[in-house]
């Protein structure tokens, strides 16, 4: 018989691999999948099993449909519970580690337990109200801004998140200060004295000294919002690279007390040879190391800490920086105090204080007398007039400290919610890490404030995290406490709905309306008036009188194609050029594109997804290069070629490439050149009658036509005709080669005969039948 399987899963690969190697003792196969694999022979719960060891890389909804007899749930993270696992066939289990360490994973294996209810329904309650309220606002808003101005980037996404107060409007005092580099704040009638006592004498002497001996307590451990706090270097941080995850323990921990078991001496072992602290190490090791101070214990995982040694030449930049600090501050927590003096001087009578931080080092004297410039008019100018200034912008690592003050987000979630208000334009990261609001960011504050102040404090958000920890605990019923929130938010969302003109009136203060924004552009293909193009992303016309909005294909340069017209709804067809030597050039319908006339036509060239209602019309977005029309001469029938060499997409005529004439697919970055310095390259209509694809005419310069006799002229297939065959360059990426004689010839046959088709049901009034 045989033996049981035992599939085990894990929160992302890397551990994946590490629990693999350790039950295993490295005697594993490992196969490439979604995610890796790793199988092997051991015994489970005293008995022979054969294991598969894997991960996922997000959320588990579904139950598993297989024959593993025994599923172990491998537990590490704050969003996975193995509840969504659980079968009434199979038994589950849920293993809880407290870092990925040999000896924490078998003490791991041999405490097995069964999956937490109420911690899997915490995390539902958490994902349904997040997303019911998140949607209904974020739409609604997004909806009624997006488009409506010019200068505001319509693709924003206007949630309700963390947004920052203006700090414009701040009562200012005026001060007096000791110039000179002496940086002690003064009322004015002791600076005018002070200045006077000055005056009268050159030397200020120090009339008496007094230390005191301070110290500095030992940091506790480090968890995964502090370590944010200093080494904020992306939306991730908190996650590691795989390459520094086999360096440092596990990243997501809210605790900083070490457990009674942790085994200092061998975490100290790991780093004594370090080339950086080694000695340092060595040091404490033979002296004695001291305890941590006592930290918070979440009962999750033990502070991060080093778990293999590094140098500098081993990891990445970014990841040497977050490993050594790890490994410092480890080092600080069972290192002795810091201890300093603190030094009291007196200048005729005036008490100035001074802070000598060494480690057990004696502290260095001051000179018993301050000799200040000889220069007079220095003396008179050392009182200057200055005032207040308003508080400094938060930096990260302060906000940081007031969501977790506030109870906003989780130590897997506070630095997303960072990244989402920063590529949302509602921050910008500026020097020394300052969050500045923008005029985005202050106006949907002041719009909040104005209808619903409570949708932007802090304690809506405490409020609900408080109710899902109840949940977690078991104190709390899961479905009330999401019936009562939604209730809550959807009488705010009836409110705020009803006074959205309010934030309105704040936007077009700020912003400027779309009528009174861009240039005369093109004639729309309804009204036959001037629509305008508004290049702020994403670049857009807008017709006043129709009072339609039409995306455009983005990072590119848009312009009028000769004052030429769509057949099908009669607007200016318009010319994109995508940036760059390699960029494509197609022309386009404004109308066509953002509202395909044929089903099925759904393939999207560099737009934006999102219109003024959400959608781009029928489709996502129709170049001329994917138009079906058949007697149109822009269209993918009458510029198309070949089939592509690399995929299944159609090479294109470029219509205003001369005189370095190309083809491009319009599904891939695959380029084709054709005979360069031609004076006209066009498509016929005739088909090569040995693979189908489309006969080419070329009119060669007659200083460099290749023609005997002197000949321009030349009609052919690139692919069957010699001349033109060995005149074509492929060009993929950054890569140039001469494709071999039969480039396509097998391809270009069966594959370009299938043009046209899989564009589904026609709409009616675009039939062609009457043309």
């Amino acid at each position: 018989m045989a033996p049981p399987k035992v599939l085990m899963i894990a929160e992302k690969p890397s551990i994946a691999l590490s629990i693999a190697s350790t039950i295993s003792g490295g005697q594993m196969h490992s196969r490439k999948g979604t995610t890796e694999v790793h199988e092997f022979e051991g015994m489970f719960n005293g008995f022979p099993a054969y294991f598969k060891v894997t991960s996922v890389t997000g959320h588990v909804f579904r139950r598993f449909k297989s024959s593993f007899q025994r599923i172990i749930w491998l537990f590490l993270g704050a969003k996975c519970t193995g509840f969504q696992a659980k079968d009434d066939r199979r038994k589950v289990y849920r293993a809880r580690f407290s870092s990925v360490t040999e000896k924490d994973i078998l003490k791991a294996m041999n405490c097995l337990v069964e999956p937490n209810e109420y911690e899997a329904l915490a995390v539902d309650a958490r994902q349904e109200i997040d997303l019911k309220v998140g949607v209904a606002f974020t739409r609604f808003q997004t909806s009624y801004f997006q488009g409506k101005y010019g200068n505001l980037d319509s693709r924003f996404h206007a949630s309700i998140g963390i947004l920052f107060r203006s700090l414009e409007s701040l009562n200012l005092e005026k001060i007096w200060a000791v110039s000179n580099s002496y940086p002690w704040v003064l009322c004015t009638e002791v600076a005018l004295m002070f200045q006077k006592l000055v005056l009268q004498d050159r030397i200020l002497e120090v009339t008496d000294i007094s230390e005191k001996q301070e110290s500095k307590g030992r940091p506790p451990g480090l968890n995964t919002v502090n370590l944010l706090k200093v080494y904020m270097v992306d939306s991730k941080a908190e996650n590691y690279d795989d390459q520094t995850c086999s360096f440092l323990s596990y990243p997501r921990t809210e605790s900083t007390a070490y457990p009674s078991s942790f085994d200092f001496k061998g975490t100290l072992g790991v780093l004594a040879n370090n080339p950086m602290w080694g000695d340092y190490v060595q040091g404490l090791l033979s002296g004695g190391y001291h305890k941590p101070q006592s930290g918070k214990d979440a009962g999750d995982h033990p502070p991060i800490t080093p778990m293999r040694s590094a140098n500098e030449d081993m990891l990445e930049r970014d990841s040497w920086r977050l490993y050594q600090y790890v490994c410092q501050h480890f080092l600080g927590t069972v290192s002795p105090d810091c201890k300093y003096t603190r030094r009291e001087i007196y200048l005729r009578g005036f008490l100035f204080e001074s802070l000598m931080h060494h480690y057990g080092a004696s502290a260095v004297r001051l000179s018993s007398r301050f000799s200040l410039p000889d220069n007079t008019k220095g003396l008179e100018n050392i009182v200057d007039l200055g005032q207040t200034v308003p508080p400094d912008y938060l930096s990260e690592s302060e906000l940081i400290s007031l969501m977790e003050k506030n109870g906003i987000g989780t130590d897997a979630s506070i630095s997303v919610h960072i990244n989402n208000i920063c590529e949302r334009n509602y921050v910008q990261v500026q020097a020394g890490r300052k969050l500045v609001p923008t005029a985005l960011g202050i106006t949907l504050i002041r719009g909040y404030q104005c209808i619903d102040p409570d949708l932007c404090l802090p304690d809506i958000r405490g409020f609900i995290e408080q109710q899902i920890t109840l949940v977690a605990k078991g104190e709390a019923d899961h479905s009330c406490v999401v019936q009562h929130v939604l209730e809550q938010f959807k009488r705010k969302f009836i409110y705020f709905v009803k006074q959205i003109d309010n934030m309105d009136a704040l936007f077009e203060a700020q912003f400027s309306p779309l009528a009174d924004s861009g240039r005369a552009f093109s004639k729309c293909g309804k009204c036959l008036r001037y629509m305008k193009y508004i290049s702020s992303q994403p670049s857009r016309l807008y017709c006043g009188t129709c009072e339609e909005v039409y995306y455009l294909p983005q990072k590119g340069t848009i312009k009028l194609y000769k004052e030429l017209t769509c057949p099908l709804d009669n607007f200016e067809l318009l010319i994109f050029a995508m940036a760059g030597p390699e960029g494509k050039s197609f022309p386009l319908c404004p109308l066509c594109y953002n509202n395909p006339p044929f089903e099925g036509i759904d393939a999207l060239f560099g737009a934006s997804k999102t219109g003024g209602s959400g959608m781009l019309g029928k489709g996502a977005g129709m170049p001329c290069f994917l138009c079906p029309h058949p007697t149109c001469r822009h269209s993918l029938i009458a510029q198309g070629v070949c089939a592509c060499p690399e995929c299944n997409g159609t090479l294109v005529l470029d219509p205003v490439s001369a005189p370095k004439w190309r083809l491009y697919c319009n599904m891939c970055n695959c380029l084709v050149l054709l005979p360069q310095g031609a004076h006209r390259i066009s498509t016929t209509r005739e088909r090569c009658p040995e693979c189908d694809s489309t006969i080419i005419e070329v009119d060669f310069n007659k200083n460099t036509t290749p023609l005997e006799d002197g000949a321009t002229l030349h009609v052919g297939c690139i692919l069957c005709d010699d001349l033109l065959h060995s005149l074509v360059e492929v060009k993929h990426g950054k890569s140039f080669f001469k494709r071999a004689g039969k480039w396509a010839r097998a391809r270009g046959r069966g594959a370009y005969r299938g043009r046209g088709r899989g564009f589904g049901k026609m709409d009616p009034k675009m039939s062609f039948r009457d043309f």
